[in-house]
């Protein structure tokens, strides 16, 4: 029995020895990267802003009083400029008095000569010349209210009435839009606010259109911000000669800030972390070791983001393998 019990106590032994040989050490591996270096360079500063193409100004053209619309000269669409005849109200009272005005010009020249020869007395010159200039002055209204021109260049955009109507004042009788030039309304980040001026130089494209872009600048500055949205208003003005923009166009309004000197690298050497918004990246170090160093990323440029902060130029950052990696580990650089 107890020869037994040795026995198996050998066999156990030898078992244990040589399982103890075939077992080997785990292997180390070493992670292959890809890496590039860190450049510094200057970066445009500009941003894009939707906005709504308006006209420049906007007209609403009427007569003073209600009346007959005699005739109607323009459609909607029509191109007038300014001083165009665009309709005449019923001209009766307009008649009436240009006849008055022209016997007034008649007696008007006859009291200054009696006046001058003494005999009329200062008085009833002063009282029947302020007489006289009151009626031309009512001439001019009436000429201005009976044969309705256009204060601007532009489209007549709306057309309220017809021939023959009786002007109620509802409405004005035409709307007319100034679009040479054109202004956009474009909202700013309030963190912008000291490095826009009046006068500078803005691009903008619209949907409409495709393939064209179009220059302007800014020309007035709102000096107030919403407290909303945290943006303060930028009018910019668009010369527009060739008239193909028009107003409710969608704009895409480009305006530049400037260059700021920042650290560039490639989109591909950032890593987001999980569950959180930060963003990180590993740097090769000398001894073939990687570091972990999160940073504050800017503006992203096709397949380059800039960094505002956390590197440094010249580091060489890695690129391609970051999966396996952590702080300290030891790669091999392709």
């Amino acid at each position: 029995m107890k020869k037994s019990i040795l026995l198996l106590a050998a066999l156990a032994a030898v078992a244990c020895g040589n399982q103890g040989e075939t077992q080997k050490a785990p292997e180390v591996v070493t992670p292959n990267v890809e890496v590039a270096t860190a450049e510094s360079r200057d970066v445009p500063q500009d941003n894009v802003y939707a906005s709504t193409i308006q006209a420049y100004a906007v007209n609403n053209i009427a007569p003073q009083t209600a009346g007959r619309i005699r005739k109607i000269n323009v459609e909607v669409g029509d191109y007038v400029v300014k001083g165009q005849i665009l309709a005449e109200m019923d001209r009766l009272q307009l008649e009436q008095t240009e006849l008055q005005v022209q016997n007034d010009d008649i007696e008007y020249e006859r009291l200054k000569g009696l006046y001058a020869e003494g005999g009329v007395s200062q008085s009833d010159f002063e009282t029947a010349e302020l007489g006289y200039k009151l009626r031309k002055s009512n001439l001019a209204n009436l000429r201005e209210n009976t044969i309705l021109r256009s204060p601007i260049t532009g489209y007549v955009s709306a057309r309220n009435f017809d021939a023959g109507d009786l002007f109620s004042m509802s409405a004005p009788l035409f709307t007319v839009q100034q679009v040479t030039p054109v202004k956009l309304l474009v909202g700013i980040s309030e963190s912008e606010y000291t490095k826009i001026r009046k006068g500078d130089k803005v691009s903008l494209t619209v949907d409409a259109i495709p393939g064209q872009e179009f220059s302007g600048k800014v020309d007035r500055l709102y000096p107030t911000i919403d407290p909303a949205t945290h943006t303060f208003k930028a009018e910019v003005v668009v010369p527009n000669t060739d008239r193909v923009l028009r107003p409710g166009m969608y704009a895409r309004v480009t305006v530049n800030f400037g260059t700021r000197r920042s650290v560039i690298v490639p989109d591909k050497a950032l890593v987001k972390q999980e569950g959180t918004g930060t963003r990180f990246i590993y740097v090769l170090r000398a001894d073939n070791t990687v570091s972990y160093l999160p940073v504050t990323v800017g503006r992203h440029m096709g397949q380059e983001y800039e960094v505002l902060s956390g590197l440094e130029e010249g580091a060489r950052v890695v690129v391609k393998g970051q999966a396996l990696l952590r702080d300290g580990v030891k790669v091999n650089v392709l």
